[in-house]
C-alpha cells in the first residue's frame, strides 16, 4: 500500500510560519488531487486546502491569504506554507491524496500519519 510521509510540523509562536511537506515515495506515476486537512482536539477533521494535478487550488475561508498549497508533480510532493499562524491553527495536520497510481494499480483516499502543529501565544 502506498504511504504518504509528512514532515515539517512543530511548535511556533503566534505570527510565525511553518512549511509542511508530504511525499509519496516509491514508483508513483500520478497523483490526482492532494490536500491538507487538520483536526484539533475535540473537533472533527476539516479541510484546509486542496490542489489538483493541474494546479487548481481551494482553501478553507479560515486560512485564505495566510496559507499556500503547492505541489511538485515530479517529486510526488505537496507542500503547505503557513504564515501568520494563530493559536486556532493548532491541530494535527494530515495529508491526503484522492487517487494514487503506481505499478500496483490505483489506490484511493490515501492519508498520511499526521504531523502536529502547535501555535503558542
Amino acid at each position: 500500500q502506498v504511504q504518504l510521509v509528512e514532515s515539517g510540523g512543530g511548535l511556533v509562536q503566534v505570527g510565525g510560519s511553518l512549511r509542511l511537506s508530504c511525499a509519496a515515495p516509491g514508483s508513483i506515476f500520478g497523483i490526482r488531487t492532494m490536500g491538507w486537512y487538520r483536526q484539533a482536539p475535540g473537533k472533527q477533521r476539516e479541510l484546509v486546502a486542496t490542489i489538483t494535478e493541474g494546479g487548481g487550488t481551494n482553501y478553507a475561508d479560515s486560512v485564505k491569504g495566510r496559507f499556500t498549497i503547492s505541489r511538485d508533480n515530479a517529486k510526488n510532493t505537496v507542500y503547505l506554507q503557513m504564515n501568520s499562524l494563530k493559536p486556532e491553527d493548532t491541530a494535527v495536520y494530515y495529508c491526503n491524496a484522492d487517487r494514487i497510481g503506481s505499478w500496483k494499480g490505483y489506490e484511493y483516499d490515501v492519508w498520511g500519519q499526521g504531523t502536529q502543529v502547535t501555535v503558542s501565544s
